[in-house]
């Protein structure tokens, strides 16, 4: 071999070997520690922010710091991820506020119809207030947990089978799957609201026992095969939204070392960015899908402005009328319309 080639292999070799010898150090030096986080259904861009922020941890404390996630309910059923992080079951669980309005009746304000949540950095920006909001942290603390970051669901529309409501009128008698505030606005229409969850509401639709199912759109309906038994869909009611954070149990977070709660803030605004990333993403990917596929219905601006006029401010009254002597409910709904106007 030359001596030209040897000293450039020799080189390229060092090189490497620096290479690989940086890459071994931990960005965030720390102990071992392992968590395990709980939700339901399988990966998809409802996951994506979680998915990320378990990317992230182990890269920066080179596999340190894990959080493995458990998806389709392995430890926990869909409406009881509140009580396993209370129980100290697990570190983290994603959970839906209306699967439970009794558990969290101050983070039911999210539901309410017709909010704010019109781009995404309102969107954003309205959650982590009222994340922040006395009376939220206080009814988090009762399950043992404090909510890290949102998974900020886009605005619901509804996929249905049957005869399609082109009219508003055309809601009445439907058993639709909508919780909360946009539950109670679409019982304004005339329609009968269960809370089945996502996992059951692909069987409840194709068996008939539910005529439409309101998702966050698009997202959810695909993920979960809706449209698959679906003959129609809204393109354009945009009654509302619910909200599924991400709760970590308080006596894990606490036991963690200082540089790992750092960490935990410092990844977080990737984690939202990339959460909201995914929803953008699949919508160019779901969208055709349904339109090739389902009936659009499209609501005339005179349709739109009577279903708000009917089932917002009248719904929002009276659920600040029904909850204000348990919490400061006027006080949620002015701080979401002020973090809405200064965003």
């Amino acid at each position: 071999m030359k001596l030209s080639k040897l000293i450039k292999g020799f080189v390229c070799a060092g090189a490497v070997l620096t290479l690989g010898s940086s890459a071994w150090a931990a960005e965030v030096e720390g102990p071992k520690v392992e968590w395990k986080l709980s939700t339901w259904g399988k990966p998809r861009a409802f996951t994506v922010g979680v998915e990320k922020l378990a990317e992230l941890i182990s890269d920066k404390t080179d596999g340190n710091f894990t959080l493995k996630i458990f998806y389709g309910g392995a430890l926990s059923k869909n409406r009881e991820n509140l009580d396993g992080l209370k129980l100290g079951a697990f570190e983290a669980a994603m959970f839906c506020n209306f699967y439970h309005p009794n558990k969290n009746p101050a983070l039911m304000v999210l539901t309410m119809p017709f909010l704010p949540l019109s781009d995404w950095k309102k969107n954003v920006a309205v959650r982590d207030a009222v994340y922040r909001h006395p009376d939220v942290v206080a009814e988090m603390a009762k399950w043992n947990a404090m909510i890290y970051v949102s998974s900020y669901l886009p605005q619901y529309e509804f996929l249905g089978k049957g005869t399609p409501p082109l009219k508003l009128d055309d809601w009445k008698g439907l058993r639709v799957r909508a919780g909360g505030g946009v539950g109670k606005a679409m019982e304004v229409l005339g329609a009968t609201r269960t809370t089945t969850t996502a996992t059951e509401v692909y069987t409840a639709v194709q068996r008939g026992t539910v005529d439409a199912a309101s998702f966050p759109f698009t997202y959810a309906h695909v993920a979960y095969k809706l449209h698959e038994v679906s003959e129609w869909y809204t393109s354009n009611l945009s009654p509302g939204s619910s909200d599924c954070p991400v709760a970590l149990n308080i006596q894990a977070y606490e036991a963690l070392p200082d540089q790992y709660k750092k960490l935990l803030q410092d990844v977080r605004p990737e984690v939202v960015e990339t959460q909201v990333q995914a929803y953008i993403d699949i919508d160019k990917k779901n969208l055709p899908i349904l339109e090739g596929k389902l009936k659009k219905i499209v609501y005339t601006p005179d349709q739109i402005a009577a279903f708000r006029a009917a089932a917002g401010k009248p719904v929002i009254d009276a659920w600040i009328a029904e909850n204000q002597e348990r919490f400061d409910a006027q006080g949620l709904i002015d701080l979401i319309n002020a973090t809405a106007a200064a965003n």
